[in-house]
């Protein structure tokens, strides 16, 4: 069972999230906007983050480049999942340490598929 954290300030994003994650039996940690997400990787090191990019205080982008920064967190896979679907988005969601982007709305195989190929690679 891997710890996954999921930054997202979306209510319904992220109890849907929260809910795949838990039907792959990993345990779902939670954070509602970008500097949550920091705080909350620092504090539990998580297997793998699943961050929104569109969010209050520090978006996503940010927040990727901060965990991704840090020695404590570096070495934590971090997916983007947005609605940001410019390939300029992607390349600089990338850049900034991400190392897997999907866009929303998504499908449950898709996210299902990104989880367990960065869990097992």
């Amino acid at each position: 069972m891997a710890r996954i954290l999921i930054v997202d300030d979306s209510p319904s994003q992220l109890l849907g999230m929260k809910r795949i994650v838990e039907k792959l039996g990993h345990e779902a940690l939670v954070a509602e906007d970008g500097s949550a997400g920091v705080e909350a990787a620092k504090a539990h090191l998580p297997d793998l983050i699943l961050m929104d990019v569109v969010m209050p205080n520090l978006n996503g982008f940010q927040a990727t480049r901060a965990i991704s920064k840090e020695a404590t967190t570096a070495q934590i896979p971090v997916v983007l999942v947005t609605t940001k679907d410019q390939e300029t988005d992607k390349v600089w969601g990338m850049r900034q340490g991400a190392k897997a982007y999907i866009t929303k709305p998504f499908s449950e195989a898709q996210l299902i598929e990104v989880i367990n190929s960065l869990l097992v690679g």
